[in-house]
């Protein structure tokens, strides 16, 4: 079953559609909410206001965007929530638009390391935000457009996130690689 049904019959109260878009989603979407906040007990409770959410929103959901960039926009706003409360860092970081997206491709950056602990390893060194974008991009199949609008940032901000967040990997895969650390 598709998510917009899902979403339609969540809507109407059913919860064995919520049941199973809850289990389609989340794993991911934890991952999406604990890069953002570092910290897996807040995750968990942020994903879980997320679904809440859902659950009270669904019959407003209209499909101008897919339900997954509804999803993880709502989280979004939910663990910004949990940032201010708490008087953290903001999570947002300057755009810049002008950085075209040049870096390696996603298949080489891949390629450039077939461990996967490796490759663990170096996406934990990316800061928070770059994780994010290469996250949704890569990892939730998410288009660009798709994961500003999850960010709330304008395209040219994920476009640079990316940008460097390749670099920083295939900087980090080479050196793994090589021996250095």
């Amino acid at each position: 079953m598709q998510d917009v049904e899902l979403i339609r019959r969540i809507g109407q109260g059913d919860r064995t559609a919520m049941k199973a878009f809850y289990e389609r989603h989340q794993a991911g979407l934890f991952h999406f909410i604990r890069g953002r906040l570092g910290d897996a007990f807040e995750a968990a409770d942020v994903m879980q206001e997320a679904f809440l959410e859902v659950w009270k929103a669904a019959e407003r959901f209209r499909g101008q965007s897919s339900a997954k960039t509804w999803l993880y926009g709502i989280a979004r706003n939910k663990a910004v929530d949990r940032v201010r409360k708490s008087a953290r860092v903001t999570l947002r970081d300057s755009p810049d638009d002008t950085v075209a997206d040049d870096g390696p491709s996603a298949q080489a950056v891949l390629e450039a390391a077939s461990d996967a602990a490796r490759v663990r390893h170096c996406l934990d060194k990316l800061p928070k935000v770059q994780l994010s974008a290469i996250r949704l991009t890569f990892f939730d199949d998410m288009s660009y457009p798709e994961a500003a609008e999850v960010e709330g940032v304008p395209v040219g901000t994920i476009k640079t996130r990316i940008h460097h967040a390749k670099k920083l990997l295939m900087h980090c895969l080479t050196r793994a690689t090589s021996g250095t650390k």
